[in-house]
């Protein structure tokens, strides 16, 4: 375990390194929960009937690439486990690389599954994943998201 001042310092590199990729100003402070501005996020919608779920999506985009932000809020009453997100990718996206979770395929329909301690999301409960993709003009988000076979509402 690392200590509380440790992760703090993790923090705020991650906020100045995504502030000189992205063009955007940094806190001079990190503070916990903080998270930078989007600049493609998919629109809120109404929950499906019995939804389970609730995604948001954000995506980075310059040159070629973008590097994409998942969160998944487990909207039920119970824990969900050995999840799986599916979603379709825009004609023209390729995952490179990905973070919380393994993707696969890199193209196309994908599925997006938990590893490590990104396994179970209790109630209320969120996980937050993310991947690179290169693209070749397509930079829209995916149109729909299912958790282990549910549709998840677009927040």
């Amino acid at each position: 375990m690392r200590p509380k001042n440790s992760l703090l310092g993790v923090a705020a590199a991650a906020v100045t390194l995504a502030a000189a990729l992205y063009g955007v100003s940094a806190p001079t402070t990190a503070s916990a929960g903080t998270t930078p501005p989007s600049s493609t996020a998919v629109p809120g919608s109404p929950p499906p009937s019995g939804a389970a779920c609730t995604v948001r999506y954000s995506a980075y985009t310059w040159d070629t690439y973008l590097t994409s932000s998942i969160t998944v809020t487990n909207t039920g009453v119970t824990t969900i486990t050995s999840w799986r997100l599916t979603f379709p990718l825009p004609t023209g996206q390729r995952i490179t690389t990905g973070w919380n979770a393994v993707y696969s395929p890199s193209s196309g329909t994908v599925t997006a599954r938990g590893h490590d301690d990104h396994v179970t999301i209790g109630p209320g409960g969120a996980i937050a994943i993310g991947f690179v993709a290169d693209h070749t003009g397509d930079t829209g988000g995916p149109s729909s998201f299912t958790l282990n076979g549910t549709p998840c509402a677009l927040g």
